[in-house]
């Protein structure tokens, strides 16, 4: 499975908190000044207060904190027409709702912050005894809006980023869930047709079993050694099956009906090799000899790695891949398929359950499964099942 990516760096809820209280105090720590400045120095700290105080709830209300930050400097323009420390707080306003809040909030507030630029100017200048040339009020005009503008710009630009990462991060997470969703519909379906197949194997033994009875049965009169060798034929037919109905507690089953009838197993591996063959894959393979006595239930499952695993080289390998395919019995039986094509490379669509449906396959008999890349390019499968 693929690592899980990281969430983009953020501040968690406490350290926005402590990020806000540090900002709003050290604006405020000129303020303490004021009142030992100068004659007007009450009524400059009042109005610093009402202007910086309100920081500090500025993400969490950035509309209200905008508009009495936006009342507190009007209200400054009435009472002094200097500029004062406190009017810092205006553009962090401007920033915080266009950051916080929405389009809407933000559009007015940049408004408010243009018509503020006008007045301020007027105001200033005023106060210094400036003329009210053009060049000065163009120049003034120009600055303050500018540093509103530049503001309300950062602060869109941070309430953009962070819905566009918001998406990705919600979309990515969509996707794993969905991708976790396919893979369990696609195991519960495989463990459906599990269920059906390991049926037919059962089937087909018990069938077996009844035939051989109803003949050792008529042939139980005239020759005993017929119907003893039968009967041991039922026993071991018996056995066989029962192990097989054993692996299959356990497996979910779909509700419809099926028929029995025989399964591939060992002795069709040899048709999956031709037709690889007639598809342009070069295929060296290492088959096991006829009389291999393999459980109906293990060489079904061995038949379906091969098959999926020489289906995913014509699907994925590219032109003329070679391939190596050895299926060996002994203690346990072993399938490796092995190509040197180009199907490790493929981007994974998350759509495909073939290795989803071998692995079950091969957990339902207790065995192995591997695959991925193989060192030095191509794909591998390897699968072990107990015998």
């Amino acid at each position: 499975m693929d690592a899980p990516q990281p969430h983009p760096w953020r501040l968690d809820a406490r350290g926005q908190r402590l990020f806000d209280v540090l900002l709003a105090t050290a604006l405020l720590l000129p303020v303490a000044a004021f009142p030992f400045v100068d004659d007007d120095g009450v009524t400059w700290t009042v109005l610093s207060l009402a202007q910086l105080v309100p920081l500090y709830w500025r993400r969490d209300h950035p509309t209200t904190v905008f508009a009495v930050v936006a009342l507190a400097s009007a209200a400054q323009a009435l009472v002094l027409d200097l500029p004062l420390w406190g009017q810092v707080a205006f553009p962090v306003a401007t920033y915080s709702v266009a950051r916080f809040a929405s389009a809407v909030p933000a559009a007015v507030a940049l408004g408010v912050g243009v018509c503020g630029a006008f007045v301020a100017t007027f105001d200033w200048l005023g106060g210094m005894d400036a003329p009210l040339s053009t060049a000065s009020v163009g120049t003034y005009t120009v600055f303050l809006t500018a540093i509103v503008a530049t503001a309300w710009a950062l602060g869109t630009l941070g309430r953009v980023r962070r819905a566009y990462v918001d998406g990705l991060v919600e979309r990515g997470e969509r996707i794993a869930r969905e991708a976790d969703q396919r893979a369990e519909l696609a195991a519960s379906a495989e463990r459906a047709r599990i269920a059906r197949e390991m049926h037919d194997v059962v089937a087909h033994g018990l069938s077996v079993i009844v035939v051989q009875a109803d003949g050792a049965r008529y042939a139980a009169a005239a020759d005993p050694e017929v119907a003893t060798a039968t009967l041991e034929t039922i026993a071991a037919t018996g056995r066989e099956s029962l192990t097989e109905m054993r692996r299959l507690l356990g497996l979910l089953r779909a509700g419809e009906e099926t028929g029995w009838r025989p399964q591939p197993g060992l002795a069709d591996l040899p048709a999956l090799v031709d037709g690889a063959r007639a598809g342009g894959a070069e295929v060296d393979a290492v088959l096991p000899e006829e009389t291999a006595s393999v459980p109906d239930g293990v060489a079904l499952t061995a038949y379906r790695v091969v098959q999926e695993s020489l289906s995913n080289v014509r699907k994925h390998a590219g032109p003329s891949p070679h391939v190596r395919l050895s299926v060996t019995t002994g203690a346990e039986l072993v399938v490796e398929v092995e190509d040197d094509g180009r199907g490790a490379a493929t981007a994974d669509d998350r759509q495909g359950n073939g290795l989803v449906g071998m692995r079950e396959r091969v957990t339902v008999h207790g065995g192995r499964f591997e695959a991925g890349p193989r060192p030095g390019g191509g794909f591998r499968v390897a699968a072990r099942l107990p015998l």
